[in-house]
């Protein structure tokens, strides 16, 4: 933070400072290391705080959140616009820019809980705790949301004191995240420490909005704790923060002891950790089993000296997936087309491996003119109005028109989640087929494991669940060609899942090309098939591994693993009346049920 003093008044104000706090007040952590230490802490800053109502911080604000450090004007010292080294972009009077309506920055000043306040169902103490809830401008503390904080890579949103938005550029984590000016980093550091220790019986109550931990120790999401960690270091508390730690703690009776003794960050978590090694390339890359949309791949894991997060997979040099295993099938290509794949592996620390062996494979022909694209929704353009809580929210991405019921938005997952409570998640009409469906889930507050409904045309093709765990499960052989509507369901009133990261690989009906191929070898008969019995002749039959029945419409009917192993027929009982495409290996060829 910008210093104001010297040196050595530095050192006096935090010597003066910190003797305002009871004698020998954490006295019982003294010689204590890692979990220990936290829960002694925990038991010392919890003994003593008195509680207060939502209402009062604004009266704990003419104490804790006043500017007697920088400008020296008793204005709301607001870390989303205080510029540490320069002049102030604006300032807000105590009381009279109380939020309030706001249309921009300087608008007014409310109350930004540096750990959201929807990860813990708005309940107090926490909500009311002025340990980590600061006095910032109204429009930055929107903008932020209920995001975690780390290091932005491209921001999406700078505010007038450099505070930023956009995605993550902190190691093992891509969502959005929010980046404080570097002058309060630490500040923010030792606020979330300050909750994660004072809650720490109450984390695994609360949802992770992707920073907090599930347990007592070490309270944190690794990536979100090594961060915070860099931050303690590299910006040191400053007079402001031990001004406004007395002062809190005459408001509410308790410290942070994080602002008093900043070496217990280490003490309890360790130094961060600084990881600068590459993993190994991936070695034996394999691209097979293509299909008009898709192709398979496998390789041999990467190497790394702490340990590799994911892969991501390049087709004709773009990225197309990230994956964590050693095997992936690659969807929504063009068919007829030659692709070269390599995979590139990369640690939690975003260290990026050599490129492995290029694969190369070609995908098989589609239908004349289909259309093979696929489609993502991460809620990125959900509104951001928060009143009421549950309403109906409706925002284009992509071309695609969604509609939520009875949803709301403050809540993420990986980034920005819809929460749907008895309500339903619609699209409006999505060309190219889907033959898949992958959809992110957590159970948001209280409440039970259950499932969501996934209708597709308004036919029920499937069950998502979720829980209080973050969940990703996708859906496969939908196989629906032509134009689509996805309809997501939730009837429960009282479970509150989040969806996060919805994504649609393509489908097209088998075309013509693929139709004829190597039928000139084969022969099926009768056709049309009249006693449920379709038989085929061709050479080397046996070896044929499986036979797909589609009707036109592209849709799978069945699947027949080692359909001739003991005769050259396919029995058809059960499919009715109507045109069919028969698939397998080595031909394709239309025929028809009367």
């Amino acid at each position: 933070m910008k210093r104001i003093l010297s040196f050595i008044l530095l050192n006096i104000a935090f010597f003066n400072a910190s003797a305002q706090a009871p004698a020998n007040y954490y006295s019982t952590a003294a010689g204590l290391t890692g979990p220990d230490l936290k829960t002694e802490l925990s038991a010392i800053i919890t003994n003593g705080h008195q509680a207060k109502t939502y209402d009062q911080l604004w009266t704990g604000y003419a104490t804790t959140d006043r500017d007697y450090d920088y400008e020296n004007d008793g204005t709301i010292l607001d870390i989303y616009s205080e510029k540490p080294n320069g002049p102030d972009p604006y300032n807000f009077t105590l009381g009279t820019n109380q939020c309030g309506q706001y249309s921009g920055e300087g608008g007014c000043y409310n109350r930004e809980h540096i750990v959201p306040q929807s990860l813990f169902n708005e309940a107090l103490p926490m909500k009311s705790d002025i340990n980590f809830i600061r006095a910032t401008d109204g429009k930055v503390n929107g903008m932020r949301s209920n995001y975690p904080f780390g290091k932005v890579s491209v921001p999406t949103f700078t505010s007038l004191n450099s505070s930023k938005l956009g995605p993550s550029a902190s190691p093992g984590y891509s969502g959005i995240v929010f980046e404080p000016n570097d002058g309060f980093k630490g500040d923010v550091a030792r606020m979330i420490f300050y909750f994660v220790t004072r809650y720490q019986s109450n984390l695994s109550g609360f949802s992770s909005g992707n920073m907090l931990g599930s347990t007592a120790f070490p309270g944190l999401q690794p990536w979100e704790l090594n961060q915070l960690l860099e931050w303690n270091t590299l910006d040191p508390v400053s007079p402001a923060e031990i001004r406004r730690n007395n002062a809190s703690f005459a408001y509410q009776g308790n410290r942070n002891p994080f602002i008093d003794n900043p070496s217990y960050a280490n003490l309890i978590w360790g130094a961060p950790v600084i990881d600068n090694e590459a993993p190994t390339a991936a070695t034996n890359l394999a691209a097979n089993n293509p299909t008009s949309n898709s192709i398979a791949l496998s390789w041999t894991a990467a190497t790394d000296n702490i340990g590799v997060a994911a892969y991501d997979i390049y087709a004709n040099g773009t990225l197309k997936a990230t994956v964590t295993g050693t095997t992936a099938i690659v969807t929504g290509l063009s068919s007829s087309t030659t692709y070269n794949f390599y995979i590139i592996a990369k640690d939690a620390f975003g260290n990026a491996s050599p490129q492995s062996n290029i694969a190369t494979e070609t995908t098989l022909a589609g239908q004349s003119g289909g259309n093979t694209s696929c489609g993502t929704e991460n809620f990125s353009n959900i509104p951001t109005s928060t009143n009421p809580a549950y309403d109906t929210r409706i925002w284009t991405n992509n071309n695609i028109t969604w509609t939520a019921t009875d949803a709301r938005i403050d809540q993420t997952i990986t980034g920005k989640a819809i929460t749907i409570r008895n309500g339903t998640l619609t699209s409006s009409t999505i060309s190219g087929g889907i033959q898949s469906l992958t959809l992110t889930t957590q159970l948001k507050f209280s409440g039970n494991p259950g499932n969501i409904n996934v209708l597709i045309n308004n036919v029920n093709v499937g069950t998502i669940p979720y829980s209080s765990t973050t969940t990703t499960t996708t859906l496969n052989n939908i196989n629906i060609s032509g134009d689509f509507v996805i309809k997501l369901t939730n009837s429960s009133t009282v479970d509150r899942p989040a969806l996060d990261d919805l994504s649609w690989t393509c489908f097209s009906s088998l075309g013509t090309s693929e139709i004829n191929k190597n039928k000139s070898a084969f022969a099926i008969y009768p056709n049309p098939v009249k006693n449920n019995e379709l038989f085929v002749k061709g050479e080397n039959l046996s070896k044929i591994s499986k036979a797909e029945i589609y009707d036109f419409s592209g849709k799978l009917i069945d699947v027949i693993i080692n359909p001739f192993k003991t005769s050259n027929k396919i029995n058809l009982k059960g499919i009715t009346k109507g045109n069919y495409i028969l698939k397998t290996d080595s031909f394709s060829t239309k025929f028809i049920v009367e």
